[in-house]
């Protein structure tokens, strides 16, 4: 359930034909996107392909070219940042270095005139709530990466956003402590019951945290839907090669794809309708990598459990029988 105490409300979020362009470059190109009230959405792609454009088209910080942004009943396209109930944690984290901790979360409570009081009263609240109250009196240069970070999410969330923004907020982090952090993310945005809009350029990152997915590419959405949804049914050639997992191969009927998880691998024998070549092999921990190359395919890989590999290894130089089952295929579209 929301946290009421908390006094955050999620809103929906609509983009409506959204454009930028710096000259004569389209950064995002008439985009159309709905993300429902208290949604862990995450926009993703590769560099270039528009996301963080996006973002800060919804905080205000980038004017918008053509189309609408509306959240809740407003339509906020043409209001100052500090008007439309959003709020951005940055990927620098942005702390000032000359305050406390307590200091920076009620920083803008202070702009705002709020009396020292009740302001230092709210940012205590909100410290506690990302579990930083013990560290109050902290500057940011004596916290770890990871306490820096729940600082940035209190002072966020102290103007009480109807969105919050995330752009890239876990990049810093070793691999660890990024885990980690994504886990408290994802419990706090479903205790606050707001919108959360968080950009990301990994494929893992995303697919542990969102309801809703957006892959962009060449600032179109090329595919939106929960992570199942992308992972299981990608769209896309594109989709299928930047969320991992999959082979694409050309039949008759055109490109499909096949999940590295699906694909079987036999010692070959006289006949068999698809031949590769073991390229290499990775063990996992809990899977068994098998790099193949093949003539139908540009690349291809399956992962094999242990338990299958150890019933029948592969070496690199082995020639193997390649197989699927139909029901495993998914057919891909053409890109968007």
């Amino acid at each position: 359930m929301p946290n009421q105490e908390a006094g955050l409300r999620g809103s929906d979020l609509e983009l409506v034909q959204v454009t930028k362009r710096y000259g004569a470059t389209v950064a995002v190109d008439a985009i159309n996107l709905r993300v429902k009230a208290g949604t862990y959405c995450c926009l993703l792609g590769p560099s270039g392909c528009g996301k963080s454009s996006t973002l800060r088209m919804i905080a205000g910080h980038e004017a918008v070219s053509e189309g609408d942004i509306i959240l809740g009943p407003t339509n906020v396209t043409d209001l100052p940042p500090a008007r439309r109930g959003t709020a951005m944690m940055f990927q620098s984290y942005a702390l000032f270095p000359h305050l406390s901790c307590v200091d920076n979360v009620a920083f803008s409570l202070k702009m705002r005139g709020v009396a020292k009081a009740q302001r230092r009263a709210e940012a205590m609240r909100l410290l506690e709530l990302v579990a930083m109250e013990r560290y109050a009196e902290r500057l940011p240069a004596q916290l770890s990466g990871g306490q820096q970070q729940r600082v940035a999410l209190a002072r966020a969330l102290i103007t009480k956003p109807q969105i919050l923004l995330l752009d890239e907020p876990l990049s810093a982090l070793d691999p660890f402590l990024r885990i980690k952090m994504r886990a408290e993310l994802k419990k706090l945005q479903k205790e606050l019951g707001i919108t959360f809009i968080h950009v990301t350029h990994g494929e893992d990152e995303a697919m542990a945290l969102a309801d809703l997915m957006v892959v962009m590419n060449q600032g179109l959405i090329e595919q939106a839907g929960t992570p199942r949804e992308v992972f299981n049914a990608p769209a896309t050639a594109f989709i299928a090669r930047f969320i991992g997992g999959h082979n694409i191969v050309a039949d008759a009927g055109g490109a499909i794809a096949i999940r590295t998880d699906k694909l079987r691998l036999t010692k070959a024998v006289n006949g068999a309708a698809r031949t590769a070549v073991v390229s290499d092999v990775e063990y996992q921990g809990s899977y068994v990598q098998i790099g193949l190359a093949a003539d139908f395919a540009a690349e291809l890989t399956a992962n094999l459990s242990e338990a299958a590999f150890d019933a029948e290894p592969f070496n690199p130089g082995d020639t193997v029988a390649v197989s699927w089952n139909e029901a495993d295929i998914h057919r891909l579209g053409a890109a968007a």
